[in-house]
């Protein structure tokens, strides 16, 4: 165990240190093409100055994660058993929902749509073909036990019905991760902390390879948060929200515990229902609003708190949160 640790640790270093290395050429090349983010109109006055900062930065994170899990499965054939083929799951959805991502950035700022991106309701069919995608290979390739709760020994079996529920988190997780981002260093800190947790969870139970993806992932993210955090220097875009959303999901799916998404991804999941009783509230009083603005972390912007105490302080509610998520796993 103190070696796979050691490993694991090793691994979230190497990761951080190839995303820092290359994150001021990428930096480059976004303002050389002027891949800047653009602003909405009824967001807090202040976050203007953030106008032209270069987005589509996931990339930035999703490279080396994808060269270093590469190059740790091409090592299996030449006898090292450093990775297991079973992270490729978790590879494709990052990648693919990076994909997803870049298109729907892409739009938004050089596009016909600049300014507003992608469709939904396109976004939204893609989402749920790639999801749907996952959860059948989750189910009948991998066979990860579909349901694990705490303090009930065994895994609880869903049948067919896993494949409906296993796509309903990724694509909801996705979104919430995507309703997480629009503060420096908010949706950064806090993937990489539920990443950690689930990476801790995945070594309790001895899946050493997920751990180790998990880690990579961490170590990236905290290179990625290296341009991000106040004032950022780049922004993640949906080509990193939707992709670590959409992981983060498939990660804790593959470790059965998905049901402690309710606490691990406490903020993502308080970002996104506030978005949903926001828009039922508006409906249903005809044009009053429940919430200053959603996602909440604007709401709490509005009532006078500065962007690094909202940052701040919602890291510290998914650090306690994440804790009592791997606590929760060991019961």
């Amino acid at each position: 165990m103190t070696e796979n640790n050691a490993f694991v640790l090793g691994l979230a270093m190497f990761s951080f240190v190839m995303t820092v290395i290359w994150g001021t050429p990428l930096l480059r090349v976004l303002r050389h093409f002027r891949i800047g983010k653009l602003i909405r109109v009824d967001e807090p006055g202040h976050h203007n100055v953030k106008m032209g900062t270069p987005t589509m930065g996931g990339v930035l994170f999703i490279v080396p994660v994808l060269l270093l899990t590469g190059l740790l499965n091409a090592a299996n054939f030449i006898g090292f058993d450093v990775i297991g083929t079973s992270v490729l799951v978790p590879l494709i959805v990052l990648v693919s929902y990076g994909v997803l991502g870049a298109l729907d950035d892409w739009e938004g700022v050089r596009g016909k749509r600049r300014g507003e991106g992608m469709r939904a309701r396109t976004k939204f069919a893609a989402q749920v073909v790639l999801a749907l995608g996952t959860a059948y290979v989750l189910k009948e390739f991998l066979e990860v036990p579909e349901m694990i709760l705490p303090g009930i020994k065994g895994g609880i079996e869903l049948g067919w019905w896993y494949i409906p529920v296993a796509a309903f988190i990724i694509v909801s997780e996705s979104n919430a991760v995507n309703f997480t981002d629009g503060l420096d260093g908010l949706a950064g800190l806090i993937s990489a902390t539920a990443f950690a947790a689930f990476g801790g969870i995945a070594l309790m139970q001895g899946q050493i390879f997920l751990a180790r993806f998990c880690f990579t992932v961490v170590g990236a993210l905290f290179g990625f948060l290296w341009f991000n955090v106040h004032p950022a220097e780049l922004f993640m875009g949906d080509t990193g929200s939707l992709s670590l959303g959409a992981t983060l999901a498939v990660v804790a799916l593959m470790t059965g515990q998905w049901p402690l998404l309710l606490v691990i991804a406490i903020i993502p999941l308080s970002e996104a229902l506030s978005v949903v009783i926001q828009v039922g509230y508006f409906k249903l009083t005809k044009g009053k609003r429940f919430f200053k603005m959603a996602p909440i972390h604007l709401h709490f912007e509005l009532l006078g708190w500065s962007e690094t105490q909202v940052v701040q302080r919602f890291w510290l509610i998914a650090l306690l949160a994440g804790m009592v998520g791997v606590g929760l796993a060991l019961v």
